[in-house]
């Protein structure tokens, strides 16, 4: 009988893009299946409301709920810790590995971990979140030692909505950002329809592009220990770092 990997993320409620577009990615996995629990989240923001969604005892709940289905990884699917800052996902790993002995990731940490191994420092960041929340991201980058040089947002908080930005819309604005000058693009939310475009604009462009739900499959498809550059046709974050 074959294994299946099973890979649980945890999803914000709201979300409508993450759940089809990971399940595409990994269509020509057969022995690798995707489960998903969520928690509230509808806005973002940096009000005290918005930022108590990510509390870690809803985060928590919803991992336990994942480790019935005794899933091989459990992945927070979001990008919270951009602007609340790196260690706040390092410790919900954790504390999600404390309460279910499951092994844990996150996109923003498989973010940081994909600079540090190409060497990107100058990032072109692409998100639809207000502008105060994109000025907490390049502050907290820039700590962390990468340099956001480019910066395209829509202004938008309704988390629901993110998922009405165009896929045209989003290839403009990491066309802009490509054009200001950078060495690879983060587009910097899982609730926005970029990934399927990411091979082609990468072709068109000459940089890597980064998508947040590309990178939280990523990581969870290595940390689970199935050959990452397996999954194909959706750029080079796949096919350049299959080994780490």
């Amino acid at each position: 009988m074959t294994q299946t990997t099973r890979l649980g993320m945890l999803t914000p409620s709201s979300n409508t893009v993450l759940e089809p577009v990971t399940t595409s990615m990994l269509s020509d996995l057969p022995d690798v299946t995707a489960h998903f629990s969520r928690f509230k989240v509808t806005e973002i923001a940096l009000s005290e409301t918005a930022l108590g969604q990510f509390d870690d005892s809803e985060i928590l709940r919803a991992a336990e709920l994942l480790a019935h289905a005794k899933v091989d990884v459990i992945a927070w699917n979001g990008t919270s810790a951009s602007w609340l800052g790196f260690e706040r996902d390092e410790r919900l790993c954790q504390r999600i590995m404390e309460a279910t002995g499951i092994a844990a990731c996150t996109s923003v940490l498989a973010f940081r971990e994909i600079f540090r191994a190409r060497g990107v420092e100058n990032v072109g960041l692409v998100t639809p979140y207000l502008f105060d929340v994109q000025d907490r991201i390049i502050s907290n980058w820039r700590a962390s030692g990468f340099n956001c040089s480019a910066e395209r947002h829509c202004g938008l908080q309704d988390n629901f909505s993110f998922a009405g930005v165009t896929e045209l819309e989003i290839s403009d604005m990491v066309r802009a950002v490509s054009r200001q000058g950078c060495e690879a693009v983060a587009i910097v939310c899982t609730n926005m329809r970029a990934a399927p475009s990411v091979a082609a604009l990468e072709r068109e462009l000459g940089l890597p592009v980064y998508d947040s739900i590309a990178t939280t499959v990523w990581k969870s498809l290595a940390l689970a220990g199935v050959e990452t550059g397996r999954v194909q046709g959706w750029g080079s974050l796949f096919e350049d770092l299959k080994s780490m």
